[in-house]
C-alpha cells in the first residue's frame, strides 16, 4: 500500500521554469522579424478585402475579378506563412521539452530518493489535492538549480 503519495504538474514546472522563460524570448526574437511580416501580410488582405466589399457594386466584372484574385493570393501568402509559422515554433517547443525531459526526470527522481515518495500523480489527474502535497514549485526549484 502507498504511503507517501504526491502531486506534480509536469507541464507547469516545465513551462514554468527559467529555461522555460529564457526559451520563450528567444523563441520571441527568433521569429519577430516572420511575425511582423505575418501582420503586414494580414493587414494587405483585410484592405484588399474591404476594398472589394466597397466596391463591389461600383467597379466593372474585369476589375472585381482583379481585385478578387489580389486577395485570394495575399490571403492565400497570410495563410501559408502563417501555418508555417506555427510548424516552426512547434518544432522548437517539441525540440525544448525534449532536452528538458531529462532534466525533469532527474528532478522528479531527486524527490523521489531523498523523500521516499511511493506514488507521484498528474496533477491535472485529481480532483483534490492538499498544498502540501504538490511537489510542483519544488520541482521548479530543482530544474532552476540544474
Amino acid at each position: 500500500m502507498a504511503e507517501k503519495v504526491a502531486v506534480l504538474g509536469v507541464e507547469e514546472a516545465l513551462l514554468s521554469s527559467d529555461a522555460a522563460q529564457s526559451f520563450r524570448e528567444e523563441l520571441k526574437k527568433e521569429f519577430a522579424d516572420d511575425e511582423k511580416q505575418l501582420v503586414s501580410l494580414e493587414k494587405q488582405a483585410r484592405e484588399l478585402r474591404d476594398k472589394l466589399q466597397k466596391n463591389a457594386g461600383l467597379a466593372s466584372e474585369d476589375d472585381l475579378k482583379q481585385m478578387r484574385m489580389q486577395f485570394q493570393k495575399a490571403f492565400g501568402e497570410y495563410q501559408r506563412r502563417g501555418q508555417a509559422l506555427q510548424q516552426q515554433r512547434g518544432e522548437r517547443e517539441k525540440a525544448f521539452f525534449a532536452e528538458m525531459r531529462p532534466r525533469l526526470d532527474k528532478a522528479i527522481r531527486s524527490l523521489i530518493e531523498s523523500e521516499g515518495y511511493d506514488v507521484i500523480l498528474s496533477k491535472q489527474a485529481t480532483v483534490y489535492t492538499a498544498e502540501s502535497a504538490d511537489l510542483t514549485s519544488r520541482v521548479i526549484d530543482l530544474l532552476n538549480q540544474q
